[in-house]
């Protein structure tokens, strides 16, 4: 079995693919539009996908890939983030003057930077590919910001130990599949995709389906629909799975809606 993931090994995704699918190879790919083709194209049989930070928030091209490819979500995942500082072997925290890492852990890490006003953060396309970069490089002067993964797989030395700013810094992986949703065993929550016309009370008609049947809603965002400025489509999750109530609340949802697509249904983390 194998798994793709947008990343180096050694990122956050890797680390949450060997949570979700313990014995598959794991294939790292620079895009997320490439974890995606790959899927598409059968090179690999499913794929891990960051979908939203605690902090950061969500992570908007996925939501975008999920709702126009054919993929389904089997299986989420919570995974805490800890930053480390990673340098090379034998270079030390004084020697150190720049700090490579994905913009967001670079912000992530803001009282860090405050506390080391020598320290300059310079964005990089990955986490650990930033460890990557600086030992293959052999960079005496720089270090990068990552996982311990990351210093496991490629050599690195942990100069400092947690240095994101919170400690309740979580980020939601999604395990996909190719094809429609199917529900899971003892799923018990879903996730969808709709678009309603912009009438008056069409959003208040859309969500009503739920609420008549007392199905809550524990999140729901909306996201530009491409080609066409100022339409939005409605991402939500629903905690519920495979039951009446939920199967009759999306039949009905599919009598208001302009457009619906399930997402997946799932086992909440």
């Amino acid at each position: 079995m194998k798994i793709a993931i947008q990343g180096e090994l050694g990122s956050f995704s890797h680390e949450a693919a060997e949570a979700m699918a313990p014995r598959a190879g794991i294939v790292p790919c620079a895009r997320s539009a490439e974890v995606f083709d790959r899927l598409k194209r059968g090179l690999v049989d499913g794929a891990v996908i960051p979908i939203e930070n605690s902090l950061a928030g969500s992570v908007a091209e996925h939501f975008d890939l999920l709702l126009s490819r054919d993929v389904h979500i089997v299986k989420e995942l919570q995974l805490r983030i800890v930053h480390h500082l990673i340098a090379p072997p034998g270079v030390k925290l004084t020697s150190v003057r720049r700090v490579l890492s994905h913009p967001v852990a670079l912000d992530q890490c803001r009282e860090f930077f405050a506390r080391n006003r020598r320290l300059k953060g310079e964005p990089f396309y990955d986490t650990a590919g930033s460890v990557k970069h600086v030992i293959a490089e052999q960079l005496g002067d720089a270090a990068g910001i990552a996982s311990r993964r990351a210093a496991e797989v490629y050599g690195g030395k942990i100069l400092k130990v947690g240095i994101e700013d919170d400690k309740r810094n979580f980020t939601r992986f999604f395990l996909i599949h190719r094809g429609k949703a199917r529900a899971a065993r003892k799923a018990d929550k879903t996730s969808l995709a709709f678009s309603v016309r912009n009438t008056p009370g069409a959003l208040f008609k859309a969500l009503s389906v739920f609420a008549l049947r007392d199905i809550s809603l524990s999140k729901i965002e909306s996201r530009p629909v491409r080609g066409r400025p100022w339409e939005y489509v409605f991402f939500v999750d629903l905690l519920r799975g495979d039951d009446q109530d939920s199967w009759n609340a999306l039949r009905h949802l599919g009598e208001v809606a302009e457009r619906l697509k399930v997402l997946g249904i799932y086992r909440r983390a």
